[in-house]
């Protein structure tokens, strides 16, 4: 087996594409492990903006919490509906660009794209982070390790659906398990203990209150801050046909899965830590610890489960990024079948996957980690406004759908309200995220978004033109077929040369062959030129071809030779000019760098400067 077959596994041909589906079990890891893992610091960014109020800033975190788990019951509905009307993948871009037109669509491509970057990133980065707080000597390789998780996530993903939901299914329900036990059995010493339980380890003393009350704002930045715990929420609906059949029940049970382990975790972390008497820690604070780790500590102490669950919450937090590698590919793909991004986005690798996808979230991902130096609090300042913009046109797009059904559509008034809560509520939580943000660094992503929909605007006027230009249903034209003028650049007389002047023989009469005189000293083509050429062509009563000699005092080739084939072009009006390029063909790539490009550049300026009547052919010679 190679090593590409060992790396990605073996080629996939399209008739198993069938085995390559997966259920509900496999489904979870794939499509649910960003939001599953967010339950790691979703609490504990909404909180840590209320430290200037001290130990009363606490009180405040279980109704933030709730009013999120509200949003996203009223999130979970929708998207239910969503799965069940799109069965083959009713993501936002989908929904909202049939429903709401090109625009609307274009903008939730755009927030999405954004999001699902920002997804993996942030995953990434949290999850060294946990590591770099276990074992401090690894901070100064922060990113080097954020690089190195993401390439084996790379890699585990480019070997299919299958092989990734197995290779994550162990991890996943490790880290739920593990947080499911500690707070099960938080809840339990509470009420065994009347509300008021003493943690088994000494908890840190919040800070003193430097600030007397809540304020709105404050209280609106918190909640944005929170809402990170919700992105991810849409994958499923976007990877709808990665389930095997029954396809809509199996992505819908999945969904529900992983919205109920979702709101068990965010709501036992928050209710746990008001009832312990947690408050988050200073990311400076040189002994800081997460929320969650101060949690289980307090719960059940520093033995050896404590210590299972740190393990399962870094590995769960290094892997969410699969969400993003899951979904980005699909995503783009149905961007690229409305011609708004590159063609080759639409194409599947040797593994059924849509690999280009996959390369480049990898590269967009490493890109933003470098930039950002792999720091969490750096990142999430960009996160969630793609993820809830992304909501709000989804949610707005069924509404639309389920009114197109007309009257006579079962529940279609009840679709609609169901649809249209949840657009509002994403909505007005957009505005208020990206308003609480804006200055921290979600400006970013608001400038970011529209110069992608620029950018998809111009891809598709490309290939509009494109399409225009070379659609031609007329019958093959039998006029003026007329034998093109052959020019071959020579340099000297050798093997090479010899066989593209031969293909020139077959292809017209009339060939120039061109030659530069640089005066350096080499060997000219002249002094064979007689000999090698002329001689056999005569005496095979063959049309001579004519040596054209250029002289270049300043020892230029590629120059001497454009502007001749140009001039050649001009005196030729209506002729096609097929200009032959000898070529090297070397075994090794990095033996190219032992032989000149001078064909390589000539090629390129030829087809950036040429028009319909010039045809560029190479003549290789393989060694």
């Amino acid at each position: 087996m190679s090593l590409t077959d060992s790396l990605f596994g073996r080629p996939l041909a399209t008739s198993e594409e069938r085995a390559e589906h997966i259920g509900v079990a496999a489904g979870i890891p794939i499509f649910g492990l960003d939001a599953l893992t967010s339950a790691a610091y979703g609490p504990e960014t909404a909180l840590s903006l209320l430290i200037p109020l001290g130990i009363i800033g606490i009180q405040y975190l279980v109704p933030i919490i709730s009013a999120i788990l509200f949003l996203l019951a009223i999130v979970y509905f929708s998207y239910r509906q969503t799965i069940a009307a799109y069965p083959g993948g009713g993501g936002s871009y989908t929904v909202a660009t049939e429903n709401l037109g090109t625009g609307p669509g274009l903008l939730a491509a755009a927030a999405l794209m954004i999001d699902y970057i920002l997804t993996a990133a942030v995953g990434i980065s949290a999850g060294v982070e946990n590591i770099v707080s276990a074992i401090p000597a690894l901070l100064p390789h922060t990113l080097l390790l954020c690089l190195v998780i993401l390439a084996i996530l790379a890699i585990v993903n480019m070997r299919g659906v299958k092989d990734t939901g197995a290779a994550f299914i162990l991890p996943t329900f490790l880290f739920v398990g593990t947080l499911l036990v500690s707070i099960g059995v938080g809840v339990y010493r509470v009420f065994q203990a009347g509300g008021h339980p003493t943690p088994m380890m000494p908890m840190p003393h919040p800070v003193s209150a430097t600030i007397g009350y809540l304020s709105i704002w404050l209280l609106l930045k918190a909640f944005s801050n929170g809402c990170a715990a919700m992105t991810g929420v849409e994958a499923v609906s976007n990877g709808v046909m990665a389930f095997g059949e029954p396809r809509t029940k199996n992505a819908q049970r999945t969904l529900t899965v992983i919205i109920a382990i979702l709101m068990v975790l965010l709501f036992g972390t928050a209710w746990l830590a008001k009832k312990y008497q947690i408050m988050a820690m200073d990311p400076l604070d040189p002994h800081y610890q997460s929320l969650l780790s101060l949690i289980v500590q307090a719960v059940l102490g520093r033995g050896w489960f404590y210590y299972a669950t740190i393990a399962s919450v870094v590995t769960a937090l290094c892997l969410s990024a699969n969400t993003a590698f899951a979904d980005f590919p699909r995503l783009t793909r149905a961007i690229a079948m409305r011609d708004y991004l590159p063609h080759v986005f639409i194409l599947r690798g040797r593994r059924l996957l849509f690999s280009h996808g996959i390369y480049a979230l990898t590269g967009f991902t490493a890109v933003i980690l470098i930039m950002f130096g792999g720091i969490t609090d750096r990142l999430i300042s960009l996160y969630a406004i793609g993820a809830f913009l992304a909501f709000t046109l989804s949610q707005a797009g069924m509404v639309m759908h389920w009114k197109k059904q007309g009257p006579e559509h079962k529940g279609r008034g009840w679709h609609m309200f169901v649809n249209g809560t949840g657009a509002v509520a994403t909505g007005i939580t957009t505005v208020i995220v990206l308003i609480a943000k804006f200055t921290s660094g979600a400006w970013v992503t608001a400038l970011l978004v529209p110069t992608l929909i620029l950018l998809m605007v111009g891809i598709r006027q490309h290939y509009t033109r494109v399409k225009g230009e070379m659609a031609d249903l007329t019958p093959l034209k039998t006029n003026n077929l007329e034998q093109p003028l052959v020019v071959i650049p020579m340099a000297r007389w050798d093997r090479i040369t010899e066989k593209a002047l031969r293909f020139g023989m077959l292809l017209s009469k009339e060939i120039k062959v061109v030659n530069v005189d640089c005066d350096d000293g080499e060997a000219s083509l002249c002094t064979v030129w007689d000999e090698c050429v002329l001689g056999p062509i005569k005496t095979a009563n063959l049309a001579e071809p004519e040596l054209v000699t250029l002289h270049s005092s300043f020892r230029l080739v590629i120059g001497p030779l454009i502007d001749y084939i140009f001039e050649l072009e001009n005196q030729n009006p209506g002729r096609k000019i097929a200009v032959l390029l000898p070529e090297l063909v070397v075994k090794h790539w990095w033996e190219n760098l032992l032989h000149n490009q001078r064909v390589q550049l000539l090629k390129l300026i030829l087809l950036l400067r040429g028009n319909q009547r010039l045809v560029v052919v190479n003549i290789p010679w393989y060694l």
